[in-house]
């Protein structure tokens, strides 16, 4: 009970951060504005922020220094989920349980919200704030835009495109994942880190292979959920990935290999963290909440 009260702490408090640098819609505004709460307000995990407060309080830091960052990494992953929706990506009509951006509003105006969560993730960092310097917050935007753009989630969205109806190998697999799913889970967890103040170069290493593990485990289990799951608790249809002929890791390895590369993955992710004092437990329940659950 104690670690899901904190997950939910986590879930409020970035909800606020995020809320209170929207902006403000107003009678005779373009629907965009509406677009863009809409984009951030349909529920979620999570799980990104949550990794970027639990990595700053394992290292010791007080949560108000990872508000920003905390903040503009859900934003950047909203505007993914409401581009990777389009027809001419992944043709979603539901994310959720809800009707998704382009189908709320329409195509354009859910591509330019999109664009506008991308670069309002951005300002955020770059805000003037006085829990880090000018030097932290330039490492902050380049970890963000360099796990967004062409060296992480872009290319592993164009992979993925690219893939559709192929047989890929493990590795292939593998590489289009560390890309879209993993790169900002990695992002996450060192902004973290760095909103803290940590420069031991030893500790963030172990920290961004703990992250690529729990990346590729993640991604693992939304392709096993795509199959097991049910489409209410899923919010969005079972099945999907199938119907679209992608690569997953059950039509890989099959349903129960999937399920041990999992496992794996989350053994793994402890290695990583076996030398790391009890302060860390926080990132060892996530990574244990990754694999074990339900959507």
């Amino acid at each position: 009970m104690e670690f899901e009260a904190r997950l939910e702490a986590y879930r409020q408090r970035v909800d606020e951060v995020m809320l209170r640098h929207l902006p403000t819609r107003s009678a005779g505004c373009t629907r965009l504005k509406d677009a863009m709460h809409y984009a951030i307000t349909n529920g979620g995990k999570r799980v990104r922020p949550v990794l970027v407060y639990a990595t700053g309080e394992a290292i010791g830091a007080k949560t108000a220094c990872m508000d920003m960052a905390a903040g503009a990494v859900e934003m950047l992953h909203a505007y993914s989920l409401v581009h990777d929706d389009l027809p001419a990506m992944d043709d979603d009509d539901l994310r959720r349980g809800k009707p998704t951006c382009h189908k709320q509003f329409d195509e354009a105006t859910a591509i330019l919200a999109g664009d506008a969560l991308q670069a309002l993730a951005f300002t955020l960092l770059s805000h003037p704030s006085p829990h880090y310097d000018a030097q932290t917050q330039i490492r902050l935007i380049r970890t963000l835009g360099d796990a967004s753009g062409a060296a992480g989630m872009a290319e592993g969205q164009a992979i993925d495109l690219e893939a559709v109806g192929r047989q890929l190998s493990l590795a292939e697999l593998e590489n289009m994942h560390r890309h879209k799913t993993g790169a900002l889970i990695r992002a996450s967890v060192l902004m973290g880190a760095i909103a803290a103040g940590e420069t031991d170069e030893t500790l963030l290493n172990k920290l961004d292979s703990y992250a690529a593990a729990i990346g590729l485990s993640f991604q693992i289990v939304d392709d096993v959920l795509d199959i097991t799951g049910d489409t209410e608790i899923l919010g969005k249809p079972q099945g999907s990935d199938i119907a679209r002929d992608k690569p997953t890791y059950p039509a890989l390895l099959g349903l129960d290999g999937a399920k041990r590369h999992a496992m794996k993955m989350h053994e793994q992710a402890l290695a990583h963290l076996q030398d790391l004092p009890s302060s860390f437990d926080i990132l060892r329940d996530l990574s244990a909440y990754i694999i074990e659950r339900s959507h």
